[in-house]
């Protein structure tokens, strides 16, 4: 938990919240909050199974789940490969085209390149870091005059920044447990978008689960989630993310492979609905905990 990210806080919330429900269970447990140091406090540890709580980058982009593969210690979420592919929305989308998986037009801008390129697409746009989380870094761009601006907060965050067209829906996440779909949850932010402080703030966004949808939609969206998760080799619990349009076509945003376990979070949310409370949750997840090479 913690680590070194932006996400540090919103991580340490999860990694405490999963912490007090593993001892709740009856198991030994020990926060490891992540530093420089995380591969001799891993020794020191002696713990037998790694429960990652660590969002953003070093937690979700394989770099820990190597670690503990050379430690030879089971982990939580998708192994090395699937949490860097997924972690990267560039490489995200490559694959999602490549699959055949709906998701918005797009645009790569590289930050040694980014007075070069001109964009080609239409505004609005979302233009977003490549490898960030919770919505760090992300503006909609609907005026001309707001292009540069958006385009130099991403690269603050990352050296590639993706731009997509704007898709105009309901948004709304898909819990899966392995490849079976727990209840949707449509998000309603008050805010322009579902930005930081909607997702961690309490009163700052609506939730409905499981979302008021037609039955051809749950199914397309159950659909494509199971078909995201194996594109990009997700593992244990992870999360699909995507843009439901007029048309009742799900838009893929993305896939969280260390989904966030606050107390307003949205896979424990899903879960509860599924039948699962929160400690029952944290069970199921230390369940999957695997390594790539064993």
């Amino acid at each position: 938990m913690g680590g070194l990210s932006p996400e540090r806080e919103v991580s340490l919330t999860t990694g405490q919240a999963v912490f007090e429900a593993i001892k709740r269970n009856g198991l030994e447990a020990v926060a490891i909050d992540v530093d420089r140091k995380i591969a001799v406090n891993l020794e020191k540890s002696k713990i037998d199974i790694a429960f990652i709580a660590l969002h953003g980058t070093f937690g979700e982009d394989g770099t820990i789940q190597g670690i503990l593969e050379y430690a030879k210690i089971p982990y939580t979420g998708s192994g090395v490969l699937g949490s860097s592919i997924a972690y990267d929305k560039v490489k995200s989308k490559e694959i999602f085209k490549f699959n055949g998986i709906p998701s918005a037009d797009y645009q790569v801008f590289f930050r040694s390149q980014k007075n070069k390129t001109s964009r080609s697409l239409d505004l609005p746009v979302v233009v977003k870091p490549s490898t960030q989380g919770s919505s760090i870094g992300i503006s909609i761009v609907k005026q001309e005059s707001e292009w540069p601006k958006a385009l130099e907060l991403a690269f603050k965050y990352s050296e590639e920044v993706l731009v997509e067209k704007f898709i105009e829906g309901r948004l709304v996440a898909m819990g899966m447990n392995g490849e079976q779909p727990f209840p949707i949850v449509h998000i309603k932010p008050k805010s322009e978008f579902y930005d930081y402080e909607s997702k961690y703030t309490q009163g700052k966004t609506d939730y409905i689960c499981p979302a008021e949808l037609s039955a051809e939609e749950k199914s397309a969206c159950e659909e494509i989630a199971v078909k995201v998760v194996r594109a990009l080799k997700g593992r244990g619990v992870p999360r699909v993310d995507a843009i439901i349009d007029d048309q009742g076509i799900p838009y893929v945003l993305e896939m969280n492979t260390i989904p966030g376990m606050t107390p307003i979070s949205l896979l424990p949310m899903a879960a509860n609905q599924a039948g699962l409370n929160f400690d029952a949750l944290v069970m199921e997840i230390l369940k999957t905990a695997q390594l790539d090479n064993e």
